[in-house]
């Protein structure tokens, strides 16, 4: 395994050289921010440290958690030595064999793999699970007696799954994928790697604002209230003015609340970007035409019921007026906290609007992140971007889905 640090303005620029210097099967394993060194440091912005990793064909499988298959080996070792109770004389070819597999192992397991790093408290479940006291089980049935460990190891993770408000549909449904081609008395490493690996696949490739090919990007956001529309918006647009020295104008459609106009021109004035309230659609033409030279427009949307259809038909004539005109993406604002059934309501109603890509916000108020993929798998949407606080600009990132499956598997961050 090659594990490297890359360092750059940003995580994205970081990442591009990562996969420009070892491919695009790089895994990415930490990002941090790291300050600038050298005399003049203090005037120089953060820089973005990502570490990387890139395993070898052979290790791809058999590297995921050797933390957990240690676990494993230990309870299976202690099968072993009560069934076979004569001792075996080692010759010196075993313990040469020995000696090898040793430092086999002794290399797996200080070649930490990230899925190693993520899955710790999935470990502890574990141990649990396998060292409970013998009195404290109980008798299984009969027709139970032959479910293996790796059955065990399999429930566990399904429950687990559960316990993060993973909907049961969608789990089971992983479940039943892995169990295709899981093989009978398979390690639980190899187990515990495809089934992380397979949601990962479930999320797909995060999806966020990119320039566009010609001209301006122009961006939208929906969402009902109380989600944080406005701050992720401010957090954004902070990103590219600042990290990214773009132009950026801002502008608002949402004439129902004073306080959110206010709120997003206040950010507006300390960023020293433009700011407009627009009404009508020939305003939005007419920011286009003042704004022609800028890199990104970002629109600020009302947020309403999803059942008011007068509301929806003002969104969707917004929206539509500038498909002949420039580049253009919408962006469905949703909070991390709002219950499945009434996650499935909102995403049905703006998707007769237009098609969009998700930013969940408020990760920060939930311990549960079932419902990210929950609507990534019901809507087919991208997610774009997290947000896990009020600060701006800091608290939002892009979607990682590693992160993220790690703590529906049970990991910590």
């Amino acid at each position: 395994m090659i594990i490297k640090k890359f360092t750059a303005k940003t995580e994205k620029e970081a990442i591009e050289n990562a996969r420009a210097e070892l491919g695009e099967g790089v895994v990415v394993m930490n990002v941090k921010p790291v300050k600038s060194r050298g005399l003049f440091a203090f005037l120089k912005s953060p820089m973005m440290e990502v570490t990387v990793a890139l395993e070898e064909e052979s290790e791809k499988l058999t590297a995921a958690v050797s933390a957990i298959s240690s676990v494993i080996a230990s309870s299976q070792n202690k099968e072993e030595e009560t069934v076979n109770s004569a001792p075996v004389k080692n010759t010196p070819v075993t313990e040469k064999a020995e000696k090898r597999d040793g430092s086999v192992m002794k290399e797996k397991r200080e070649n930490n793999s990230a899925i190693e790093e993520k899955l710790d408290s999935l470990q502890s479940l574990l141990e649990q699970q396998l060292q409970k006291p013998e009195e404290e089980k109980e008798e299984p049935a009969e027709e139970e007696k032959e479910e293996t460990e790796t059955d065990k190891f399999m429930h566990l993770l399904h429950n687990t799954m559960l316990a993060n408000e993973v909907d049961e549909k969608y789990a089971r449904e992983i479940m039943d994928e892995i169990e295709l081609i899981n093989k009978p008395n398979i390690p639980f490493d190899y187990a515990l790697a495809n089934i992380y690996q397979k949601m990962i696949l479930k999320f797909g490739k995060p999806s966020g604002i990119e320039p566009a090919s010609n001209g301006i990007k122009l961006v939208f956001f929906i969402g009902p209230t109380g989600v944080g529309k406005t701050t992720t918006i401010a957090k954004i647009a902070s990103k590219f003015r600042v990290d990214e020295k773009k132009k950026v104008a801002l502008l608002t459609a949402d004439t129902y609340r004073i306080a959110a106009a206010e709120q997003l021109r206040t950010y507006a004035n300390i960023l020293e970007v433009p700011f407009r309230v627009i009404y009508t659609v020939e305003e939005i033409n007419k920011a286009l035409d003042d704004f022609r030279d800028y890199d990104y427009i970002l629109i600020d949307t009302a947020g309403h019921s999803h059942q008011n259809t007068t509301q929806k038909d003002n969104m969707r004539n917004i929206i539509h007026s500038v498909d002949d005109r420039v580049e253009s993406e919408v962006h469905l604002v949703l909070s991390a906290t709002t219950k499945y059934k009434d996650l499935i309501s909102i995403a049905d109603s703006y998707k007769e609007m237009a098609d969009y890509k998700l930013i969940f916000t408020k990760l920060d108020e939930t311990t549960t992140l079932g419902n990210l993929l929950n609507l990534r798998l019901y809507t087919g949407a991208s997610l774009s971007y997290v947000t896990c606080g009020q600060n701006v600009p800091d608290d939002i990132e892009d979607f990682n889905p590693q992160k993220t499956v790690k703590r529906l598997l049970g990991g910590k961050n």
